[in-house]
C-alpha cells in the first residue's frame, strides 16, 4: 500500500485567499522554513495498482498531478478508481464537480447522510449526474468494505458536527467518519482520522494498532482564532480538539509507542508550519510529525 498526502492543510490552504496571519505573510513573502500547502486530502494506492482519492477539495486539479506517475494508456484517463469521502464538508466535496468531465460515473464512497447532505442541501451529486454520472456505495459506520481485491477500509465515528449549510434541518448522525485501511498482502494499516473530535480509549487503541496515523492537527490551542480576533468561535466549536493544553491531542498521541504520527488538516494560522517555532519543536519532541504536500508513505 502506498500512500500520499496531497493536501496537509485544513479548509482554505496556506496561505489562505483572504488571510494575512504570520504564516500565510512568510509564505506569499518565500520566506525559510514555511511551505505552500493545498486543502485536505490523501490518496491511496492499492498493491493493484488503483489509486483511491479520500476526499475532494477545491485544489483537486493539481492534487491529481501528484498521482500521474506515467504515460496515460488513453487520451481520456481517469488517474482514481474511486473518491472516499469523511465528511460532507464544503472543503471535502467541493472538488467533485472538477471530476465531472470523467468518461465513467464516479464511483464515491461515503455515508447516507453524507449522501443526502451533497442531495438536498449542496446538490453536488444531481449536478454530476447531469454530466458523468455517480456510482454510489454506502459507508456505514462499524463496517469494513473492500476497495480492490487486497485492500480493506474499515469506517468508525469521529463527530456528530454536520456542515453549516445542513444544521437547520437538525439531522443528527455520525456526520464525520475515520478510515482505517487494511492491506492485506502485507497485513500493514493506516487510520485516517481528519477530523477530530474527541479522543476516547476505544480511538486511541486504534491508533495503538495502527502501522500509521494521519491525525486532525487543526489547531494548536482551543482559542486561536479568538486571540487573532478573526472568529468567535473555538477550534472545540468547530469539531477539532486542539493539540495543546492538557487535554489536548497532543498529550495522547505522544504516549502511543507503535505507529508513525502524521499530523494533517492543519489550519493556516497553526504555528507548528513554522518550521523554526516553538510549538513545532514541541510537536517533533513529542514524535509526531507535520505533514506536508507530497508526503509519500509505503508500507
Amino acid at each position: 500500500m502506498l500512500l500520499k498526502i496531497l493536501g496537509a492543510a485544513a479548509g482554505g490552504g496556506l496561505p489562505q485567499w483572504n488571510c494575512g496571519c504570520i504564516n500565510c505573510q512568510a509564505v506569499r513573502q518565500n520566506r525559510a522554513g514555511i511551505s505552500w500547502l493545498n486543502q485536505s486530502s490523501i490518496a491511496v494506492q492499492a498493491p493493484e495498482g488503483d489509486w483511491f482519492l479520500v476526499n475532494a477539495s477545491p485544489d483537486i486539479r493539481q492534487q491529481l498531478e501528484l498521482l500521474r506517475d506515467a504515460q496515460p494508456l488513453s487520451i481520456r484517463a481517469n488517474p482514481i478508481a474511486g473518491v472516499i469521502l469523511t465528511d460532507a464538508e464544503i472543503d471535502h466535496t467541493t472538488g467533485l464537480i472538477i471530476l465531472r468531465e470523467s468518461a465513467q460515473p464516479l464511483h464515491i464512497y461515503g455515508t447516507e447522510i453524507v449522501k443526502k447532505a451533497l442531495t438536498d442541501g449542496f446538490p453536488l451529486l444531481k449536478t454530476l449526474e447531469s454530466y458523468c454520472g455517480v456510482a454510489w456505495s454506502n459507508l456505514n459506520v462499524g463496517a469494513t468494505v473492500p476497495l480492490t481485491a487486497n485492500l480493506d477500509i474499515e469506517v468508525f465515528a469521529l463527530a456528530a458536527k454536520a456542515p453549516k449549510y445542513m444544521r437547520s434541518q437538525n439531522i443528527a448522525g455520525d456526520w464525520v467518519i475515520g478510515l482505517t485501511i487494511c492491506d492485506r498482502t502485507t497485513g500493514k494499516v493506516v487510520t485516517y482520522a481528519p477530523g477530530l473530535a474527541k479522543l476516547s480509549d476505544r480511538l486511541l487503541a486504534r491508533f495503538e494498532a495502527s502501522d500509521c496515523i494521519l491525525v486532525d492537527g487543526t489547531f494548536w490551542q482551543n482559542d486561536d482564532l479568538l486571540k487573532l480576533g478573526i472568529s468567535t468561535r473555538t477550534a472545540r466549536d468547530m469539531g477539532h480538539l486542539p493539540l495543546a493544553s492538557e487535554d489536548g491531542s497532543l498529550h495522547h498521541l505522544s504516549q502511543l509507542k507503535h505507529p508513525r504520527k502524521i499530523l494533517v488538516h492543519i489550519n493556516n494560522t497553526n504555528p507548528i508550519h513554522l518550521a523554526n517555532s516553538q510549538e513545532r519543536k514541541i510537536v517533533e519532541e513529542a514524535g509526531i510529525e507535520v505533514g506536508c504536500d507530497g508526503l509519500t508513505i509505503q508500507l
